[in-house]
């Protein structure tokens, strides 16, 4: 007869899945790129960073800091997130900073096969206006909606 091995033991895994998506669900959001600056008290509280907000002429800098990186929120007077920029030593989540935007800035950069361009991403449309670049252990990037954007304010990509 020949031998048989013993069954390794069934693994539930359900508990764990329901469990990660309800940590996702209950995750406050970012306050991305064209959305509202309610939410950016509890981003810093989400991302465990230290929250600074600065009057800078007709908008608010609402400056998140944390050991690995810095990211600021660009507000007008009436809240809209007109800017984002963001600088440390990893790349920044993106589709979390762009928000509604992110689908454009992969469509801009796609590249046949799915690769990642060896370039800087970047977009350039009258809308939308992002720049990023860096290398391992320094990136940087800047993203606004140049149209949105009230005068008298400027977008400083390492503030």
């Amino acid at each position: 007869m020949p031998q048989t091995w013993p069954r390794a033991p069934r693994r539930r895994t359900t508990p764990i899945v329901v469990g990660l998506a309800l940590a996702t669900l209950a995750a406050p959001a970012m306050a991305a790129l064209g959305g509202n600056i309610a939410s950016v008290q509890a981003d810093g509280a989400h991302m465990a960073a230290q929250l600074k907000s600065t009057a800078a002429g007709e908008c608010t800098i609402h400056t998140l800091t944390r050991q690995n990186g810095t990211v600021s929120e660009y507000a007008r007077a009436d809240g809209l997130i007109f800017a984002v920029t963001w600088h440390g030593p990893a790349r920044a989540d993106l589709r979390q900073l762009l928000g509604d935007h992110f689908d454009t800035f992969q469509t801009d950069n796609a590249v046949a096969g799915g690769r990642r361009p060896r370039r800087p991403l970047a977009v350039n449309r009258s809308d939308f206006v992002v720049r990023t670049g860096g290398h391992s252990g320094a990136f940087w990037g800047v993203a606004t909606l140049p149209q949105s954007a009230p005068s008298g304010c400027t977008v400083n990509p390492l503030q």
